[in-house]
């Protein structure tokens, strides 16, 4: 039982780690499309939606790799532990 919750919290700390480092940068430049657009009273639903979507495209091509490399770790690591516990 306590294997699998150990399982379970390190699954549950990767995937808020992996969705941290892709959506903080979307909120950070919603924010500022956000304040731009108070400041100017441009009201124009693509110039919030765009640069973050170019943001998080270009996150998700800067850190895919990093983030396919931890999710493969975890995958690995959880056959291992099976592999242990069964054998």
């Amino acid at each position: 039982m306590d294997t699998a919750g150990e399982i379970m919290s390190g699954a549950i700390m990767l995937v808020l780690i992996i969705s941290v480092v892709a959506i903080v940068p979307s909120l950070l430049v919603g924010l500022v499309v956000s304040i731009f657009q108070a400041t100017t009273q441009i009201n124009e639903q693509t110039l919030s939606f765009l640069p973050r979507l170019v943001v998080t495209l270009l996150v998700l091509v800067v850190a895919g790799k990093w983030m396919l490399i931890k999710l493969s770790d975890f995958t690995i690591e959880i056959f291992h532990q099976a592999a242990r516990l069964v054998g």
